[in-house]
């Protein structure tokens, strides 16, 4: 059974940084994902990671803003985010992307 747990969220200004930071053991196998859910808004994929990081893809609307890392000795996926912007403000999800596994999110407040 992999347990996800995040960790990093906050409340940041506009144009601020935060990195977000989801940690389990066993998941150095898996392509992992961030995903994000606004009040009101369906649930959106932000970036995903090939099992050893080789690949990444991302959403339009963090792209060139956002980037997703992993270190598989550390049992540990990223999320850099840069330039956070309000539309931002969400619950983050990292989760494993056959959808079997999902954290319980972090909060990340841009005002």
């Amino acid at each position: 059974h992999v347990q996800l747990v995040e960790s990093g969220g906050g409340s940041v200004q506009a144009g601020g940084s935060l990195r977000l930071s989801c940690t389990a053991s066993g998941i150095s196998s898996y392509f992992m994902g961030w995903f994000r859910q606004a009040p009101g808004k369906e649930r959106e994929g932000v970036a995903t990671i090939h099992s050893a990081g080789h690949y990444t893809r991302y959403a339009d609307s963090v792209l060139g803003r956002f980037t997703i890392s992993r270190d598989n000795a550390k049992n540990t996926v990223y999320l850099q985010m840069n330039s956070l912007k309000s539309e931002d403000t969400a619950l983050y999800y990292c989760a494993t992307l056959n959808g079997a596994y999902w954290g319980q999110g972090t909060q990340v407040t841009v005002s």
